[in-house]
């Protein structure tokens, strides 16, 4: 029954893919914003809806439910430009030294925190300590394990020191990824924004939404254009898109592949960022039966990585076998080839295994049930399995039951979507299951020793390009062996389809949403 149901959404996938093709964005999938002197654009109330509440006003909990607010209640240091190439933000310069141990920033001298207060190194370097603490840093920590420490000559200066020489795309991302906080208003972030974005909180209804007001002191001259965001949590993906169809919202934020590629041929603007997200099977080798190497590395072979593509994502991004897009340095197309499905291979290391079927039976797939393409890539895996003679149950929680087991830890194997793969390799380890410290699911000391040296091995290189090509290319074998983690695709989060009506759109680096250039034409 399972091989058949296998058998079938191949078959889906074929056609569906078949069926949309002529439909589907060009792979740069970046769209500028509509500039002033192209078209004028008006102000108004935009109304956004989405699939998923926030987590809370940090902006160092990158987490994908909290994209929609990120950069509209604050800013970065700097920004990268689609193709990569950094920019100023409230940084207006930065420098750095000739032997790459350090970078000094230059702070803008205009702009204001929600409170009226001004920007100052102070609150950046408030900001760089809950980065660096364990406990605080949340998302940004794994970043600031470069970083020796900081120092503040004058208000607007910071000077930040490497524990060793950094490459230089360390150092941007790093400063791309710092979004200063007031100091002041650290203790508090969680339920209080307390940044200098474009927009500031007007109103929250815990599991309804919530509104977003102009900025009227924002430093960006002319932006926003809106003058209120109105964001609508729905349910599921159709409601949302039906509401798009029926006027009642201006922009679906963050909707399935499969709605957007329907939506786009019925003439709504999809907007697709440079900042994908890696499918991967999280793996718990801290319980058997993963704590067997051979029985791990089977799931490089086990995964139908086009039929999730298409099914799944409706075609919509890459065949991956390693947690990079294609844009990283150490993305390596040989790798998808090498591990493509092979039931012989996979079941050829499940015999090396020494596992009996009912041990290798034994567990349970944590599935993400609010989230249509991910039940229909975990029904993919579990029929491959028992193809293998595998049989295992799915474990479906809904919403916060799903986010609370998979941020602790608390499960076998599940799939969840990893980011930053588009920027330098090491910052892989900002995902949970990739911390090389504090990691939630594998906890310390980390089980996969050789796994941490290769990220020191990658974080310590900038010298001549082969030695740093030998430092990825390390990173990439030892990440198929170890096999804790099993890449799939590929895929547009953050996607935003809107109205005709709407201009200015645009999303940035990590594909979060960017509504200080929206307005109406």
């Amino acid at each position: 029954m399972k091989t058949q149901f296998l058998r079938t959404l191949r078959r889906l996938g074929f056609l569906f893919l078949a069926a949309t093709a002529s439909v589907v964005v060009g792979s740069a999938g970046w769209i500028a914003p509509v500039h002033a002197e192209e078209q004028a654009l008006k102000g108004g109330t935009l109304r956004v809806a989405l699939l998923g509440d926030m987590t809370n006003f940090d902006p160092q909990q990158f987490s994908t439910v909290n994209f929609h607010l990120i950069k509209n209640l604050y800013d970065s240091l700097i920004e990268y430009t689609a193709e990569g190439e950094p920019v100023p933000s409230l940084a207006t310069a930065w420098a750095i030294a000739p032997d790459n141990q350090s970078v000094t920033v230059t702070l803008r001298d205009d702009v204001t925190f929600r409170s009226g207060a001004k920007l100052t190194s102070a609150d950046v370097a408030a900001t760089l300590a809950k980065a660096a603490d364990p406990e605080r840093g949340k998302n940004v920590y794994a970043t600031m394990s470069i970083v020796k420490d900081w120092m503040t000559p004058d208000e607007k200066t910071v000077t930040i020191n490497f524990k060793s020489p950094a490459p230089q795309r360390q150092i941007t991302d790093l400063l791309q990824f710092l979004i200063p906080i007031e100091a002041a208003g650290i203790a508090t972030v969680e339920t209080v924004p307390a940044g200098t974005g474009a927009y500031l909180l007007d109103s929250r209804a815990v599991g309804q939404g919530l509104t977003l007001k102009a900025n009227p002191n924002y430093w960006r001259k002319g932006q926003p254009i809106a003058e209120k965001i109105e964001f609508t949590i729905f349910s599921e993906d159709a409601s949302a898109s039906a509401a798009l169809e029926s006027d009642a919202v201006d922009i679906v934020y963050g909707g399935t592949s499969r709605s957007a590629v329907r939506l786009q041929d019925a003439s709504y603007q999809v907007l697709r960022g440079p900042g994908p997200l890696v499918q991967v099977f999280r793996i718990n080798s801290t319980r058997p039966p993963f704590t067997n190497a051979k029985f791990r590395q089977a799931f490089n072979y086990l995964m139908d990585r086009e039929g999730m593509l298409r099914v799944g994502y409706a075609g919509l991004g890459e065949v991956v076998a390693l947690p990079w897009a294609p844009a990283s340095p150490a993305f390596d197309a040989a790798y998808t080839d090498e591990f493509a499905y092979n039931l012989d291979k996979a079941k050829a290391l499940l015999a090396e295994s020494g596992l009996t079927p009912a041990e290798m039976s034994n567990w349970k797939m944590l599935v993400w049930g609010s989230d249509e393409p991910t039940v229909v890539i975990s029904q993919i895996l579990q029929s491959a399995l028992a193809e293998a003679g595998i049989n295992i149950e799915l474990d479906v929680r809904q919403g916060a039951e799903y986010t609370e087991a998979l941020l602790a830890g608390n499960f076998d194997a599940t799939f969840g979507a990893v980011g930053n793969v588009q920027k330098f390799p090491s910052r892989v380890a900002t995902n949970s299951i990739y911390r090389v410290v504090k990691n939630p699911v594998l906890k310390d000391p980390h089980p996969h020793p050789d796994y941490v040296a290769a990220i020191e091995r990658v974080n310590t290189t900038s010298g001549p390009d082969a030695d740093v090509k030998a430092a990825y290319d390390n990173l990439n074998r030892v990440l198929v062996t170890d096999a804790f983690a099993i890449p799939t695709n590929s895929y547009d989060t953050g996607l935003i389809v809107a109205s005709p009506k709407l201009g200015g759109l645009a999303l940035d680096i990590d594909n979060l949403f960017v509504a200080r250039t929206v307005g109406f034409q």
